[in-house]
């Protein structure tokens, strides 16, 4: 007899769990198989880029990874000096300032996991997870997958020795780089091994090394070495080229040499060593990211590469934050199964991107390479600070598809970019004055955003079109998918007004922004904002920041993911329901 779910998630790495976090939040039936016999105790990843903080944060789960985190807030380049030895040669901001509101840090995977899985527990009332579950089939019936709630997945498992099967309307392949869901379904990885063998290492040093406390790259005659600070105030990682053939000749008699031949002149004792490891580079790349748009792959299970650029964890994370929302639209009958393409489209992209950036990435960190190719140690610290970007997680853009729509409005948010990440600004709420992130507004609850920026509402003009555009909106709401009637609760409205705050009055914001809302149907507040100065943190300059003109105006439509998916002007509200016609399902007064 079979255990049936609507969804199957197939480990329980970081893409598992954070897709987990949305299912849970939107209360669908799921279940979580693990191979280990219990939760994950030591993570061999470590950095959480600044895109995956972020998230985190629309999460709600930021706050103890900002306490107990180490941030990575500088970045010092050492090269060799005319002594046979090493000197610091330049600093720079580990995180191109005004990128993000919040930093780079460094916590073990174990504990990210941890936070993930209280959330899901917090959510539902349990971690749905069952370890000890070995899986050894994946059967689609592709015949049966046409029919939108059919459970056509088929996943066998060992459970102590006991083979189980579960039946299930989707799955997950989040199961890393030896899938038994990619192999089950005969899908094959793609790509190469170079012959560059790299060691790792955790460690408490003894140290007169200056900057054995920030994120260093060394390139020395010796070699080259990267250093990671680890949360708290001793240990580090180490990352070291070695001039081996294979992982297997790496000991660590040979990687206490290397260092020694790094670091000179300064001395590295190692007090203690908590993890040791080595490895080849190699980028591959899945042949195939879903089995019938029912299974799909994520994180390893699709795209291995090397650790060196920090992005392993962090990507896998951002697949699972993909697809959650979109599993959980559909399954909630929010939006029909075609918007589950568009996490092919999107993560297969994003994969691509980064072995392409991985493979360049991992050839500038050679010696060798860079030796043969002509290239100095001052050529390989402008490549890495160029790619500061790329390795925070802020250059993904989805290209167009039904939950992207660039146009010719663009031009009216020209600081906004189609198809990637809404980046936040300081605004000021009109309820309270309190300064904060607009991007608090924009909140994990599977809803997606419309925020208005009508421009300044003591001119007349100005407040008779956002009243005339409140009206509109409200007649587009009521054709979108609601639950219990709520016309909020598919599309969530933010206001950010361009005024002279202590000057506004209640009756200058249409009630649309202001519903009543929760249990008691008090007054909601929260989604007010100025574009003021504020009384303890300045001015956020927050039109300045999206390039909207405040006496045009811009509407920002943000999906649930927090990825821009189109820009209107004040004109264009019917352009909202012709959005959503594509793919959003059928209410009572619905268009679809």
């Amino acid at each position: 007899m079979s255990e049936e779910y609507d969804v199957l998630i197939c480990g329980s790495g970081s893409a598992g769990l954070c897709a987990a976090v949305w299912l849970a939040r939107c209360g669908i039936n799921f279940k979580i198989l693990e191979r280990r016999e219990g939760p994950l105790k030591q993570g061999q990843a470590d950095g959480v880029q600044v895109r995956t903080v972020e998230i985190l944060e629309h999460l709600g789960l930021s706050e103890d990874v900002l306490k107990e985190a180490y941030h990575v807030l500088e970045l010092a380049f050492w090269s060799p000096d005319d002594k046979d030895g090493i000197r610091r040669s330049h600093l720079e901001p580990d995180t191109e300032p005004g990128l993000s509101h919040l930093p780079h840090v460094i916590l073990n995977q174990a504990r990210i996991n941890e936070i993930l899985i209280e959330d899901i527990v917090k959510s539902s009332g349990q971690s749905h997870i069952q370890y000890g579950s070995d899986i050894r089939e994946v059967v689609v019936d592709s015949e049966a997958a046409g029919t939108p709630d059919a459970r056509c997945v088929t996943v066998k498992t060992i459970e102590n020795g006991v083979e189980r099967t579960y039946r299930a309307k989707y799955a997950l392949g989040c199961d890393g780089a030896h899938s038994a869901v990619r192999k089950s379904l005969g899908f094959k990885m793609v790509g190469d091994s170079s012959d560059v063998v790299w060691a790792v290492m955790d460690i408490y040093p003894r140290t007169d090394f200056p900057d054995i406390r920030k994120k260093s790259v060394i390139q020395s005659d010796s070699g080259n070495l990267v250093i990671i600070p680890r949360e708290g105030d001793e240990m580090v990682r180490f990352y070291m080229e070695m001039p081996v053939s294979t992982p297997g000749e790496v000991t660590p008699e040979r990687v206490k040499e290397r260092i020694d031949g790094i670091f000179k002149p300064y001395q590295v004792e190692i007090a203690e060593t908590s993890w040791f490891s080595a490895y080849s580079i190699g980028q591959r790349l899945a042949d195939h990211f879903t089995k019938d748009h029912r299974v799909f792959l994520t994180g390893d299970a699709c795209h291995t590469h090397s650790p060196k650029a920090g992005q392993g964890m962090n990507v896998s994370l951002q697949d699972g934050y993909n697809i959650g929302w979109k599993l959980a639209a559909v399954l909630r009958k929010h939006a029909h199964p075609s918007i589950l393409e568009t996490y092919v489209s999107e993560r297969h992209q994003t994969a691509k991107g980064l072995i392409d950036f991985d493979r360049q990435f991992a050839k500038m960190f050679s010696s060798a390479y860079r030796k043969e190719n002509g290239y100095t140690t001052e050529d390989f610290q402008d490549y890495f600070i160029k790619s500061g970007r790329y390795t925070a997680g802020l250059a993904t853009q989805y290209q167009p598809s039904m939950l992207v729509r660039p146009g010719h409005k663009d031009s009216m948010a020209s600081g906004v970019s189609v198809g990637m990440r809404f980046q936040s600004a300081q605004v000021v709420r009109f309820s309270d004055a309190k300064a904060m992130q607009l991007s608090h507004a924009l909140r994990a609850d599977s809803r997606w955003s419309f925020i208005v920026f009508p421009g300044d509402v003591s001119e007349a003009q100005t407040e008779k079109r956002l009243f005339q555009v409140a009206k509109s909106l409200e007649v587009s709401m009521k054709q979108l998918p609601t639950f219990q009637n709520d016309i909020h609760s598919f599309l969530s409205l933010v206001l950010v007004l361009k005024s002279d705050r202590r000057k506004l009055e209640d009756r200058q914001i249409p009630r649309l922004f202001t519903p009543n809302a929760g249990k008691w149907g008090v007054k909601c507040l929260q989604n007010v904002f100025v574009d003021d100065v504020s009384y303890h943190a300045g001015h956020g300059e927050a039109y300045a920041k999206y390039g909207v003109n405040s006496e045009v105006g811009a509407m920002v439509l943000v999906r649930p993911d927090q990825y821009v998916a189109g820009i209107f002007d004040f004109m264009d509200v019917e352009d909202i329901l012709k959005f959503f016609k594509d793919f959003a399902t059928r209410t009572t007064n619905g268009f679809h």
